[in-house]
């Protein structure tokens, strides 16, 4: 079921399109008889949460690697912060971060020592990266463990250190791959908190993760990658209304009143053993609405009403073909 919704363009201060922060057109690479990126077109705005999604060997890793001028693409065309990939890979390097799926802390240095070696490696004056290592560190909740090796330190306080080691050269588009990975859920919500702050800022954030709830939760955007093509992209929301089952249920316990509200509901499907009544609807307020004031003006009460409602486990599965998800989300009223 390949679809795309396209964004329409930000704009600036003067009524221009804004540029896209990371732009590509069919990017292409292979390992080989193997062909890992077919020809994927990308068009990300500054200052937003970017997210692809795709199962494991989808090539999510290789597009963050050929965006961040790691690995050479095979054909097309990328740009990243305004530059070339291939002409310009400096600037590219000069305007962005990476954080990779495996942590590039020392865990036999300090903390502070990290990120006074990040400091050398981007060539600030020793006072300055004195500075800007301890800002970091008191930003990302790192001070007191400061002196401590980083082997000491938790899951989630590594990953924090390895964020704060990316922002020492100030990027302007940072490159997370998977940043969650092993993680508590309160290191999760933590890292969360942390990506909102550094997009609330300005930063533009280039995520790839395992975790659709993830996804739904940070990303302005998203595309789900599979056999080397982008299936979808588009908002959560709007990669939701891509996959059909969306419905109402309603239960009685008196089957009269059952037969009354099949009667005063129209497109219904019936259960009449469990008593139920499902009508399809893309559960919004306005529709939720229409069913309600149809059972009010009938004098209708249902003992138990359950919106179901595609989440975007359904849309990674139909678009991957990995199978057919069982579940939807239920909130029951």
């Amino acid at each position: 079921m390949p679809s795309s919704v396209m964004p329409a363009a930000r704009r600036g201060g003067d009524g221009q399109p804004s540029p896209a922060a990371v732009s590509a057109v069919g990017l292409r690479k292979s390992y080989g008889d193997k062909v890992v990126l077919g020809g994927i077109d990308l068009d990300i705005p500054a200052g937003s949460v970017f997210a692809l999604l795709g199962p494991n060997g989808a090539g999510k890793t290789t597009v963050v690697k050929i965006l961040s001028t790691l690995i050479a693409a095979d054909g097309g065309q990328a740009r990243v912060g305004g530059h070339d990939v291939a002409t310009s890979p400096d600037g590219v390097r000069a305007a962005i971060g990476v954080t990779g799926q495996f942590s590039a802390v020392d865990g036999l240095i300090t903390g502070k020592e990290n990120m006074l070696l990040m400091a050398d490696l981007h060539h600030l004056p020793k006072r300055e990266g004195r500075r800007v290592a301890a800002e970091l560190l008191e930003q990302f909740g790192l001070a007191d463990a400061a002196g401590k090796p980083a082997q000491s330190y938790s899951g989630g306080m590594r990953r924090r250190l390895d964020i704060a080691m990316t922002l020492v050269g100030k990027p302007r588009i940072i490159f997370l791959d998977e940043p969650t990975t092993g993680l508590d859920p309160r290191g999760r919500h933590d890292m969360w908190q942390i990506i909102r702050e550094l997009v609330s800022g300005g930063v533009t954030v280039f995520l790839t993760t395992q975790y659709l709830d993830e996804a739904d939760e940070l990303a302005d955007r998203i595309a789900v990658l599979t056999d080397g093509a982008i299936a979808a992209e588009g908002s959560p929301e709007e990669l939701k209304r891509l996959v059909p089952g969306g419905h109402v249920r309603l239960r009685f316990a008196d089957p009269s009143v059952y037969r009354s509200a099949g009667r005063a509901l129209p497109n219904v499907a019936r259960n009449d053993e469990a008593l139920s009544l499902h009508i399809p609807s893309d559960g919004s307020q306005r529709e939720l609405r229409s069913i309600l004031d149809r059972l009010d003006s009938a004098g209708i009460e249902a003992d138990e009403l359950t919106v179901h409602t595609p989440d975007l486990d359904d849309v990674f599965f139909a678009l991957t073909g990995s199978g057919v998800v069982d579940r939807t989300k239920e909130n029951v009223r």
